[in-house]
Order: C-alpha cells, then sequence, then structure tokens
C-alpha cells in the first residue's frame, strides 16, 4: 500500500539570518532569508528525496525551502557524489590518525606518508571498528546505526556539545526532541537484491549514528537514509575529541555510507547530501572540500559541477547556474524579478489535482481539491497555500495531501 504524505502549509516567512547577524556586525533587523514552510505529518521517502531535490530541508516535522533570491546569505542544495569521491591527502591522514589512536591508544602526530595507492575509504573507514575478525584494539570503538529515538545519553551529549561549541545554554529535552528526533520520514524497505553487509541499514528513513569508544557515546549523527541520497541533518560531539576532528570524519563515513549502499546492489543511492552550501558565509565553505560536488540551481532545479558555481558566487550575491544573466549584485529585497518567464502562475484547473484534507471519520480520510476548500475563500490562506505548491512544484504538491 502506498505511503500517504501528509502536510500543512505554513506560507512565506522571514527569519533573522545566523551566517551575517550577530556576533557578525548587523543587527538581526538588518539580516534576514525568506523561506516558505510546510509542517510535514508524514511524509514518504521518496516525497522527501524530491524535496530536497527542490531546495528543501527538514528541522524535525518542518520543512522549509529559502527563497534565494530574496534572502542575504543564500542557501544552496549541495550533493557529492559518493561514487565518485576520492579522498583528498589531509581527509586520508584524518582517516589513518583515528585508526591509529585506536589502536595504539595514544595521541601520534599525523603521518606525513598516507599513499592513495593503499587506501580504500571503505575498508580504512571501517578498520578501527571492533570486529572479531580483526586484531585487538588498545580501545573498542564501535559505529552502529538505530533508528530516531530519544535517550537521556543523547540529550547529554547534545547539551554538552551546544554549550560547549556553540555556547547555547538555551537547551532543553523538548527541543531536542523536536529538533533532532522528531521525523515525518515513514520508515520502507531498502530493495536489496540480496543480503546487504551488517553495518548497512535495511530500511530507508531517519537515523541516529552512533559513535562509541569504549562503551561511552563520544559523537553522534543525524541522517536521512533517502532511495538516492544520504541526507546529512546534523552531527555532534563531545569536545574533548574535538583535536580529531570527528565531523569531518564522520563525512567521510557517510560518504562511505552511500557508496556501501549503492555497492550492495542500489544503483540510485549516488550521493551524500551535506544540507546548504552558503557562500557567503566562510566557515560553511568547508562542505566545497568534498568533490567532486554539485550545486542545485534556485530556478531551474538542474544541477552545477561547484567549480563551475563558484565564479558566479564570488561575484553575486544570489547566482543562477542555468541562467546566470538572472543573477543579482545588490539588496536581499530585489522586489519582482524582469523575467517574465520565471513567474509562476498556476490555472486553477491545474490546481484542482491538489487535495486537501476534508475530513476524517472513523480512520477514513476523505479529500477535495484545493481550490474547493473553504480556506482557499480566504485570501491570506490563499496565499499560504499557494507559497508552499510554488516551493514544491505542482507535480509535487500533487504527491502531498494538505491538511489546513
Amino acid at each position: 500500500m502506498p505511503i500517504v504524505s501528509i502536510g500543512t502549509p505554513l506560507g512565506a516567512g522571514c527569519s533573522s539570518c545566523g551566517y551575517c547577524g550577530p556576533p557578525g556586525g548587523r543587527s538581526a533587523a538588518e539580516t534576514s532569508y525568506k523561506k516558505s514552510g510546510l509542517i510535514a505529518s508524514q511524509l514518504s521517502c521518496e516525497v522527501y528525496q524530491k524535496m530536497i531535490d527542490r531546495g528543501w530541508r527538514r528541522s524535525g516535522t518542518y520543512c522549509y525551502a529559502p527563497d534565494l533570491r530574496r534572502s542575504c546569505c543564500p542557501q544552496y542544495t549541495i550533493k557529492l557524489d559518493a561514487n565518485e569521491f576520492k579522498p583528498s591527502r589531509s581527509q586520508r591522514k584524518l582517516v589513518n590518525r583515528w585508526n591509529r589512536y585506536v589502536f595504539q591508544q595514544k595521541n601520534p602526530k599525523p603521518s606525513s606518508k598516507s599513499s592513495s595507492s593503499t587506501f580504500t575509504l571503505s575498508t580504512s573507514i571501517h578498520a578501527a571498528e571492533y570486529s572479531v575478525d580483526r586484531p585487538p584494539a588498545a580501545q573498542l570503538f564501535r559505529v552502529t546505526l538505530e533508528a530516531s529515538s530519544f535517550s537521556q545519553e543523547k540529550y547529554a551529549l547534545y547539551e554538552r556539545y551546544q554549550t560547549q561549541i556553540h555556547h547555547d545554554y538555551d537547551n532543553t529535552p523538548v527541543s531536542f526532541r523536536r529538533f533532532l528526533v522528531q521525523s515525518p520520514l515513514v520508515a520502507e524497505n531498502i530493495p536489496y537484491p540480496s543480503e546487504p553487509p551488517e553495518h548497512l541499514p535495511l530500511r530507508y528513513g531517519s537515523y541516529h549514528q552512533m559513535y562509541r569508544l569504549d562503551g561511552e557515546l563520544i559523537a553522534m549523527g543525524v541522517l536521512d537514509i533517502l532511495p538516492s541520497c544520504i541526507s546529512s541533518v546534523y552531527f555532534m560531539y563531545d569536545s574533548r575529541w574535538e583535536k580529531f576532528s570527528l565531523g569531518k570524519l564522520s563525512a567521510l563515513r557517510e560518504i562511505s555510507l552511500a557508496k556501501d549502499i549503492h555497492d550492495a546492489g542500489i544503483a540510485t543511492m549516488t550521493s551524500l547530501y551535506m544540507g546548504f552550501y552558503i557562500h557567503s558565509c566562510q566557515k560553511m565553505r568547508y562542505k566545497g572540500e568534498y568533490s567532486p560536488s554539485y550545486l542545485v540551481d534556485p530556478e531551474e532545479y538542474t544541477w552545477h559541477p561547484l567549480d563551475t558555481c563558484i565564479p558566479l558566487l564570488d561575484r553575486y550575491r544570489y547566482a543562477t547556474f542555468a541562467h546566470p544573466e538572472r543573477s543579482l549584485e545588490g539588496s536581499d529585497d530585489p522586489g519582482e524579478t524582469d523575467f517574465p518567464e520565471t513567474q509562476v502562475t498556476i490555472p486553477d484547473d491545474i490546481l484542482e489535482d491538489v487535495q486537501i484534507i476534508y475530513s476524517i471519520q472513523g480512520g477514513v480520510v476523505s479529500v477535495i481539491p484545493v481550490t474547493l476548500s473553504d480556506r482557499w475563500k480566504n485570501p491570506y490562506a490563499r496565499d499560504e497555500i499557494m507559497s508552499c505548491i510554488v516551493a514544491l512544484g505542482v507535480d509535487l504538491s500533487k504527491e502531498i495531501i494538505f491538511r489546513l
């Protein structure tokens, strides 16, 4: 039985920018980014894959799509081709350094000798993990995947990470659950052609990747495993291990996970999605260190090599890679576009295929075209719905039943 995707449209919104606002110098009132939003009750993994391919991202059950033309720091969806990725010398050294630490229980200096000819990512990234057929190590290192869930141990790590690394002291178990535990994704079986290796997940959905050293949880990645990608949601770690660059190691492990799923027979699994690439924020450019990476065009939603996007991003505040002539240099509130073909108008006869919940009785859900709902008659509510439909695109909007 197909999974029904259901969401409540929120319409256009505005938030203060965390990339160029305080403590970056400008006040919160002077920095903002615009976005469309959706509270997702449930989503199939295939539908969410299509959403992130159109620039959407989730925080818990809240899904949002930034309006790049009207944002001070445009956020471009970035993906890495996991099957074509070749780790750099510095990335190989990071993996080798951690492996030596686990086996030798000391803090060696990074070796200047890290030969790419003897380094295989999938093999090396797992080399220090406990296994009955591996040499005994000085410390017991395990990495496991488990379905997204709450535990006091996870929250304690999150609280330490937020306070020690981000100096954020306003944390609660409720906010942790809302941000990194709750997910609208409905788990679905991954159609492996044969029994996969033990470390691979059996279902698409939302996961916590647990890093334990001698039984202690030292780091955790929050991942969405989707039909075409691993989507990296968040990563946290204990500051005692900061010198080992666990964030960079986690990216390499997630790349390896995507490739391992692909090699186990899932041909569609090709990429690691690292969230948003924000060229205007220097600290967010690190995502470009993994190659080959691609950015999605904010108007046509086609993928373009990062290397060809950089010159446009250097020149323009807002860049469109499919149509460079539409890029913008100045204000983050440009008003209407000068290109009529980009103006979105959707005839009512097409909108009739977009459905909204009319009633729920005895577990039976009745739907009607969105244009026949009472909310459609309200101009404010209609604008909210239209903002969400435009950001999703009509075809994808037809795959989500709206709830108002």
